[in-house]
C-alpha cells in the first residue's frame, strides 16, 4: 500500500469502529455509512498539518464502511439472535448462544468472501456498464466539494431525497457560479462543521443518557396510556431516529409509516379481534406482532423478487450480447494501471481460501447440530451468484435487496437439506453475508472510480477493516448480550424472528390462522406496486419516487410504531429543508447531513456508556410516566 494511504486507513479503522458499535446498536433495534464516513474523515483531516487528499478520503471512507458493515454482514442483528430463539420443543434443538470465541470464528468465516467478490464485479458494473450507484456517486460529489476538485463527470442519478450537491437550482448551468457555490459550501463546512457535528452529537448523547435513567423519555405514551400498554403505540423522540429519517429521505420514511398504519393500525386489531392472534399484542408467537410479521415477510419476498426480475433479465442480456460480439475484441475501457488494480490471481486464490476457511470455521463453531460442510460450500456459491443480482440492483436503484436474497437462499436449502432449521438459517446467513459486503463495498469502489482512488488501496482497506471488525463486532455483541436480553425490550432484533419463522414455515408448512389469506393478498399488492414503481422509474416519471417502497412498507410492520414515527419526522425535516431552506442557504444540504450524522453517532456512541452503566448494576432513576410494560426496564 502506498505510504500516503496509511493514515487514511488508520483513521478509517477508528471511524469504522465507531460505526460498528452504532450499526450494532441500531441494527438490533431496527434491522448510508459512506456519506457519514466521508464527512467525518474530512473533519478529522482538518486537524492534520497536511490535509488529506480526496483519494485518501475515499480510502478512509472505504475502510470505515468495511469495518462498520460487519454487524449486518455477519448476522449479529438477525441470524445470531435467531439461533438463540430456538426452542427444544418446537425445533428439536436447544438455543445456540455463541461464546466470544465462537462469535469470532463465525465472523471470520464470512468476513472476506464478499470483499473478494467486489473487484471482479467492479469491472463489469462500474467500468463496462457504468451503473449509477447513486449513494456512491453522491459521496463522490460530496468529496469533490469538500476538497475543491472538479465534480465527477457523469450523468448519474442522485440519491432520493437530496438535490445534486453542485446544483442548487442552477438552471443556467454556469460553471463559474457552480464553482463559487461549491467554494461557499466548503467554507461553510470548514467553519461550522465541527461545531454543528459537536452540538448535534451532544444533544443526542444527552437524550440517550436521560432515557437510560428515565425510560419514559424514549417511550412517550403520546396516544394515551391504554394504546401504549395494550397496542404498543408509543413515541420515541430519539434524535438518532430523526437523523436516520433525514438520511433515508422522505419517500422511504413515508413508506415505513404507511406500513406502520396498515400493520399496527389495521391488521393488528383485526387479528386480535377475530381471535387469530389471541396472545398479548407484542408476543411474537401468539400475538398480533407475530401474526403481522408473516404479512411483512410476504411483502418483502414479493417486492424483492419482482425488483430482481429486470435486473436478472439485463444480466442475462449482457452475457448474451457479450458472447455474440466476443469476436469483435472490444477495447478495454479500464482506466487504471495494473499496479493499481487487484490481480485476478489474488481474487481466485483468495476466494478459494475464504471458502475453505469459512467452511471449516462454520463446522468448528456449529458442529454436527449445525450445517454439513458440503452445504456450507453450496451456501458460499449461492452467495456469489446472488451477490451479482444484489450488486446490480444496488447500482440501478440504490437498494441492496439482501433480505430477499437471504430468503431465496433459505428456500433453496429447504429443498436440499429439508427439516434442518439450524442449517437453513446458517446457509441463508452465509449467502446474505456475501451479497451484503459486495454491495456495500461496490458503492465505495464507485466513489473511488469517480474520484480517482486506487482500487488496490481500497481493497487493502477493505481487508483490514473487515479483519478488525471481527474483533470489534464480536466484543460489542458479547457486551450487549451480557447487559441485556437479546431479543428483549431494549433490543427486540425483529429480523431474528423473520429468519426463524421462515425456517419453521419451510419445515412445517403451517401458518398462523388466516395469515395465508392476507399473505396472498398483500403479496399480490406488492407485486403490482413493485411493477408500477419499476415501470415509472424506467420511464422517468416524476412521481416514481412517491410509489411506496415494498421493503420500507414491510419494515413498518416489523418495528413497533415508536420506531417509525421519529423517522417520519426526520424525513419531513429533510423534505421541507431541501425544498425551502436548502435552496437559499449556502451549504445547507451538507449541513443537514452533518447534523443527521451527529444525531446518529451521538446515541450510538453513548449507548456504550449506557452499556457500561447497565453492566455495573446502575439502575434507572424513575419509571414515572410509563404505562405498564411500555417502557424497557420498567
Amino acid at each position: 500500500m502506498a505510504s500516503g494511504y496509511v493514515r487514511a486507513v488508520c483513521v478509517g479503522l477508528a471511524v469504522g469502529c465507531l460505526l460498528c458499535f452504532t450499526n450494532l446498536y441500531f441494527g438490533l433495534q431496527t434491522g448510508v455509512m459512506s456519506l457519514q464516513s466521508a464527512l467525518i474523515g474530512y473533519l478529522v483531516s482538518l486537524l492534520f498539518r497536511k490535509r488529506m487528499t480526496p483519494q485518501e478520503n475515499v480510502v478512509l471512507q472505504t475502510t470505515a464502511v468495511a469495518t462498520g458493515t460487519m454487524p449486518l454482514a455477519a448476522g449479529f442483528v438477525g441470524i445470531i439472535p435467531a439461533l438463540g430463539l430456538l426452542d427444544p420443543n418446537t425445533d428439536g434443538v436447544s438455543p445456540m448462544r455463541l461464546t466470544w470465541l465462537h462469535g469470532v470464528g463465525w465472523s471470520l468465516a464470512v468476513a472476506f468472501f464478499g470483499v473478494l467478490l467486489a473487484p471482479p464485479i467492479r469491472k463489469q458494473v462500474i467500468i463496462k456498464e457504468k451503473l449509477a450507484f447513486p449513494s456512491g456517486t453522491a459521496t463522490a460529489q460530496l468529496i469533490s466539494v469538500l476538497h475543491q476538485v472538479p465534480p465527477p463527470e457523469a450523468a448519474l442519478r442522485n440519491r432520493q431525497g437530496y438535490q445534486p450537491l453542485n446544483a442548487h437550482g442552477n438552471s443556467n448551468g454556469d460553471p463559474v457560479e457552480a464553482e463559487e457555490s461549491d467554494d461557499r459550501k466548503r467554507e461553510e463546512v470548514q467553519q461550522q462543521g465541527w461545531s454543528v457535528l459537536g452540538w448535534s452529537f451532544i444533544a443526542s448523547a444527552a437524550m440517550t443518557l436521560a432515557a437510560y435513567f428515565f425510560p419514559v423519555v424514549f417511550a412517550v405514551p403520546l396516544f394515551g396510556r391504554y394504546l401504549a400498554k395494550e397496542w404498543l403505540w408509543t413515541f420515541t423522540p430519539s434524535l438518532s431516529y430523526v437523523g436516520q429519517g433525514i438520511i433515508m429521505g422522505f419517500p422511504t420514511t413515508l413508506s415505513m409509516s404507511l406500513g406502520m398504519l396498515v400493520g399496527w393500525g389495521v391488521l393488528s386489531p383485526i387479528s386480535k379481534y377475530y381471535g387469530w392472534a389471541p396472545g398479548p399484542v407484542g408476543d411474537m408467537t401468539s400475538g398480533a406482532r407475530g401474526w403481522i410479521l408473516w404479512i411483512a415477510l410476504a411483502v418483502m419476498c414479493a417486492d424483492c423478487i419482482i425488483s430482481l426480475v429486470p435486473v436478472g433479465y439485463a444480466f442475462v442480456q449482457t452475457i448474451v450480447c457479450r458472447d455474440a460480439h466476443k469476436d469483435n475484441a472490444p477495447e478495454d475501457d479500464e482506466v487504471e494501471t495494473e499496479d493499481r488494480l487487484v490481480p485476478t490471481s489474488w481474487v481466485l486464490w483468495g476466494s478459494g481460501a475464504a471458502i475453505v476457511m469459512g467452511t471449516l470455521l462454520v463446522w468448528a463453531v456449529f458442529g454436527s447440530e449445525g450445517i454439513k460442510p458440503w452445504a456450507t460450500v453450496v451456501g458460499f456459491l449461492i452467495g456469489g451468484l446472488l451477490s451479482l443480482l444484489g450488486v446490480r440492483a444496488l447500482g440501478e436503484t440504490d437498494l441492496n435487496p439482501v433480505s430477499g436474497l437471504g430468503k431465496i437462499s433459505q428456500l433453496f436449502f429447504a429443498l436440499i437439506q429439508p427439516g434442518n432449521i439450524v442449517a437453513n438459517i446458517i446457509a441463508g446467513g452465509v449467502a446474505e453475508a456475501g451479497a451484503q459486503q459486495a454491495g456495500d463495498l461496490m458503492q465505495d469502489l464507485k466513489t473511488g472510480h469517480l474520484i480517482g482512488a486506487s482500487p488496490r488501496a481500497q481493497f487493502y482497506g477493505q481487508l483490514l477493516g473487515s479483519a478488525l471488525s471481527v474483533l470489534v463486532t464480536t466484543t460489542a455483541y458479547s457486551l450487549y448480550q451480557r447487559a441485556y436480553p437479546i431479543p428483549g425490550p431494549n433490543f427486540p432484533a425483529p429480523t431474528a424472528y423473520v429468519w426463524l419463522n421462515l425456517a419453521r414455515l419451510l419445515r412445517d408448512q403451517q401458518l398462523p390462522d388466516k395469515s395465508s389469506l392476507f399473505m396472498t393478498i398483500f403479496a399480490l399488492l406488492a407485486v403490482f406496486n413493485a411493477s408500477l414503481k419499476i415501470r415509472a422509474t424506467n420511464r422517468g416519471h416524476w412521481w416514481a419516487k412517491w410509489v411506496p417502497s415494498g421493503v420500507g412498507f414491510a419494515v413498518g410492520f416489523l418495528n413497533t410504531p415508536s420506531f417509525s414515527l421519529a423517522r417520519l419526522i426526520g424525513g419531513i425535516i429533510e423534505y421541507v429543508y431541501n425544498r425551502r431552506a436548502g435552496r437559499r442557504v449556502d451549504g445547507g444540504d451538507i449541513r443537514l447531513i452533518v447534523i443527521a450524522s451527529g444525531f446518529v453517532l451521538g446515541e450510538g456512541t453513548f449507548s456504550i456508556v449506557s452499556l457500561v452503566l447497565k453492566t455495573m448494576g446502575v439502575g434507572i432513576a424513575s419509571c414515572w410516566g410509563c404505562a405498564d410494560g411500555s417502557c424497557p426496564g420498567c
